[in-house]
């Protein structure tokens, strides 16, 4: 490698044609497939979280009133 190539590592070729003379479109679809069949980098796994830190214990629960909650409300705890 050339101190050029070492320092903008974007201008390197992924692909070298070892025989043949191809044009710059036949080069340019070769890429193509290869970049297609590829395809996208995999989506990372959703991390875990720990029930320690979970926050949703410390959550208050919805008010359900029934019978005779106004009344009891206003008893001594």
């Amino acid at each position: 490698m050339s101190p050029e190539q070492r320092e903008s590592p974007a201008t390197e070729r992924p692909l070298r044609l070892v025989r043949g003379d191809a044009t710059p479109e036949e080069v340019a679809a070769v890429m193509a497939v290869l970049s297609a069949v590829s395809g996208p980098a995999p989506e990372p796994a959703p991390r875990h979280t720990s029930q320690w830190a979970a926050r949703a214990p410390a959550l208050r629960r919805t008010l359900s009133p029934g019978p005779g909650a106004w009344r009891a409300s206003a008893w001594p705890r």
